[in-house]
């Protein structure tokens, strides 16, 4: 593997700033950073994908929404940034992520939610197992903007059981 994930902490603060610097064209009009950095790094599922030769920080994960009992059940978000993108990189960083949630979260399902146009994201859930389970509009309200629709993509755990919880 190319790449591994870990949790994000205060301390990578200035090498994600300078990610969302440069990546902020690429990224649009798919995601924006967020508004405050120091506040988005402290959730509690934010991972972050990483180059295994550098450590440099090429992409990252989110998972969030995380809703226990009858459920387990979360939504993922992600991006890559600029250049990283198209490499393959997010690919096998969504795989460790997949296992991260399925293993040590302990989570039945992971739900993406991706705009229709954003092909290469598309790719990447489905290639990943992800299915598409639907389509909402006006789903998301993208950078505190438009609200865009989204497609509805999810990947069960069919190897959970309430002795995982």
């Amino acid at each position: 593997m190319n790449v591994f994930i870990r949790k994000a902490s205060a301390v990578d603060a200035r090498e994600l700033q300078s990610a969302f610097d440069r990546s902020a064209e690429y990224l649009s009009p798919w995601s924006f950073p967020p508004s405050n950095l120091e506040e988005y790094l402290l959730q509690p599922h934010l991972y972050l994908a990483c180059l295994t030769t550098s450590k440099e920080i090429i992409g990252l994960f989110n998972i969030s929404q995380v809703v226990r009992g009858l459920f387990q059940s979360a939504y993922l978000g992600y991006l890559a940034f600029y250049p990283f993108q198209g490499k393959g990189y997010m690919s096998q960083g969504l795989e460790l992520m997949i296992q991260e949630a399925f293993i040590n979260i302990k989570l039945h399902r992971i739900e993406a939610n991706i705009q229709p146009d954003n092909f290469a994201s598309i790719r990447l859930v489905s290639k990943a197992g992800f299915q598409k389970e639907g389509f909402s509009p006006s789903y998301l309200r993208i950078g505190g903007q438009d609200w865009k629709d989204h497609e509805r993509w999810a990947i069960v755990n069919n190897n959970w059981s309430a002795d995982n919880s």
